[in-house]
Formats: C-alpha cells, sequence, structure tokens
C-alpha cells in the first residue's frame, strides 16, 4: 500500500482508446415488478416484459476499474386505457441517460465549481472517479442544467444569430 504523497504512475495515462481502458465491474439491479399502477388511471398493469439497459457509474480507485449497472426493469400495458410505460428507475438515472445520477452531479460540479473546460472535465472525471464521461456529454448536461450561464438571469446561454 502506498503511503501518504507518494507518487504512483497512472497505468491508463497513455491510453488513447477508450477500447484499451480497463473492462468496468458489473453490478446488477433490478426494478423488475409483476405488476404496477398506471400512471394515467391508476388501475393496476401488469408486467409486458422486461428491458435492460446499461449505466455508467463512479469507480472504484482502488482497483482501478469502472463500475458498470445493469438495470432491468419492467415494462408494462395497462389493459383499461392501453398506456405503456416502464417502472420507475428514475431513483437511480435519469430517463435516456447513460449515466447515474452521481456521475452527472460529479461532472456539472467539475465544470461549473472547479471550472475546467469540458474537455478537462472528462479527463478528470476518469482520472479521480474511473468514469469515462465523453466531453460533449458534459456540456450537454450542463447547459441542461443552466449552471454555466452567460445571463444575469441565468436563463442559459446568450442567443447568437438573427431572432
Amino acid at each position: 500500500m502506498p503511503g501518504p504523497g507518494e507518487y504512483l504512475a497512472d497505468v491508463t495515462e497513455s491510453i488513447t482508446r477508450v477500447e484499451d481502458l480497463p473492462k468496468a465491474k458489473v453490478m446488477i439491479r433490478s426494478r423488475s415488478y409483476k405488476g404496477c399502477q398506471c400512471p394515467r388511471c391508476s388501475r393496476r398493469a401488469y408486467r409486458l416484459r422486461r428491458v435492460e439497459r446499461l449505466l455508467h457509474d463512479r469507480g472504484d480507485l482502488g482497483s482501478g476499474r469502472p463500475h458498470a449497472i445493469h438495470l432491468t426493469s419492467s415494462q408494462h400495458r395497462c389493459s383499461g386505457c392501453g398506456h405503456y410505460f416502464t417502472a420507475d428507475t428514475s431513483d437511480v438515472a435519469l430517463p435516456g441517460s447513460h449515466d447515474t445520477h452521481r456521475v452527472v452531479a460529479v461532472a456539472v460540479r467539475v465544470v461549473v465549481e472547479d471550472g475546467l473546460p469540458y474537455r478537462a472535465a472528462s479527463w478528470h472525471l476518469w482520472r479521480d472517479h474511473r468514469v469515462f464521461v465523453p466531453f460533449a456529454t458534459i456540456q450537454n448536461g450542463v447547459e441542461a442544467s443552466g449552471k454555466k450561464s452567460g445571463r444575469a438571469d441565468g436563463r442559459g446561454l446568450p442567443r447568437v444569430g438573427p431572432r
């Protein structure tokens, strides 16, 4: 075990391709239920199928590997109103996102509070948290949250070009 202040080289420092990074430690999570309440009509809707989703989470610095969450959730169809919906997974990640809430929070904090550019923030997330997030994804997350704003009222970036 290295002592405090001892320099250890990062074994991933010279890697230039994402495919060459260490393989992720896989964790399996489930939000699959036999029946759920329909959000439209409040009737009981039974499971139609299961869907899987791969999420990136903050990794383990001890092993030097990122974490991947295989999230299985159930898709339901309400027999009353015919509405299709998926079981709620918003406690883990935003709908349509590939990253967990923890990753998004760290990425936004690194850019907004620390003032790092998007590309440097992407490297910082890998170096310190062992999660690879493309810089464009970080940029989209920061702009969607409205935190890195060019306007005094915080309504986002100023518009460029004709209106």
